[in-house]
């Protein structure tokens, strides 16, 4: 490999144009923030029953589903716009809602983060490049209650500077996801985070976390992915359902926001990694709740 392909190139992603909003069956139910303005009004426990952890489960594997469904299109030439499209039917055919569609205002079924998109990239008609990679973040609404996940994938050949912070990013989310035990404060799943990511001197992002998800899409728990202690010093109890989604830079963590108020990109360009399950911790240990049917894709333990 040359010196050349061995480093990622800056990016240049720049918002195209987003297509109209796809419509969801009446008979599909909708979660509570489509019915008012503003913030979710759910207020839930983070400690689960085992019916809405199952329930959580089925909405994950949906979601999981049409994240890969999803991924088998990804090739240069292909916009992220068709992406959305393939994730929402695959959710829609399955009686699920999209969750991100129409979340305070946001106008599409998944996230398509692509090369300095740390996240909430808005699908459009910018159509993939070779080389590219991308993250999708997909969340399906079902019985009640979401399923959170998000993977990355790449479009053709990438450098080896990029494959190695997937590979590295997939790692750090199961060490983290690996850290959550009972009784131990949530801040001790950033702590592994960052020290794996320092290894690499790797940015670890401070501003994007994980959270509590269930009968609400964002609860009110915080699960940084950095050494936030003492702060977020909530013990983890049996039960407790959330999100780990590290996202790790090539350099800095400073991010710009673009002006559809939603998408955060790294200032230097540099490109950025994102992985996320949803999981429940148990006595002794955890479970994911967002594996894809197909036990040969997904990120596992």
């Amino acid at each position: 490999m040359t010196e050349l392909a061995s480093r990622a190139p800056l990016g240049h992603t720049i918002q195209g144009r987003i297509s109209p909003r796809l419509n969801v069956p009446n008979s599909i139910e909708r979660p509570e923030y489509m019915f008012h303005d503003g913030p979710e009004r759910i207020t839930a426990s983070d400690v689960k029953d085992e019916e809405t952890i199952e329930r959580i489960r089925e909405a994950g594997t949906i979601a999981a589903d049409a994240m890969y469904e999803a991924a088998k299109a990804i090739k240069p030439g292909v916009t992220t716009d068709t992406l959305d499209r393939i994730a929402h039917e695959y959710m829609v055919d399955n009686g699920a809602y999209p969750s991100t569609l129409g979340y305070m205002g946001y106008p599409k079924s998944i996230c398509t983060s692509v090369n300095e998109v740390i996240c909430h990239g808005i699908p459009d008609d910018r159509p993939l490049e070779e080389g590219d990679i991308i993250n999708l973040d997909v969340t399906a609404y079902k019985n009640g209650v979401h399923g959170d996940t998000s993977a990355m994938f790449t479009v053709g050949e990438v450098d080896e500077e990029s494959r190695l912070l997937i590979e590295r990013t997939a790692q750090a989310t199961l060490r983290g996801i690996r850290a959550a035990k009972v009784g131990r404060e949530i801040n001790v799943i950033g702590r592994v985070i960052e020290v794996y990511a320092k290894r690499f001197q790797y940015g670890d992002v401070h501003d994007f976390t994980g959270h509590g998800v269930g009968e609400a899409f964002h609860s009110g728990l915080i699960v940084p992915h950095y050494d936030a202690a003492p702060l977020y010093n909530t013990v983890i109890e049996p039960g407790m359902v959330f999100t780990v989604e590290p996202m790790l830079t090539l350099g800095t963590i400073d991010y710009d926001i673009w002006d559809n108020d939603w998408t955060a990109s790294t200032k230097d360009k540099g490109r950025t990694a994102q992985w996320e399950h949803t999981i429940v911790v148990r006595e002794d240990g955890f479970e994911l709740l967002t594996l894809p049917s197909d036990p040969s894709v997904g990120l596992r333990p």
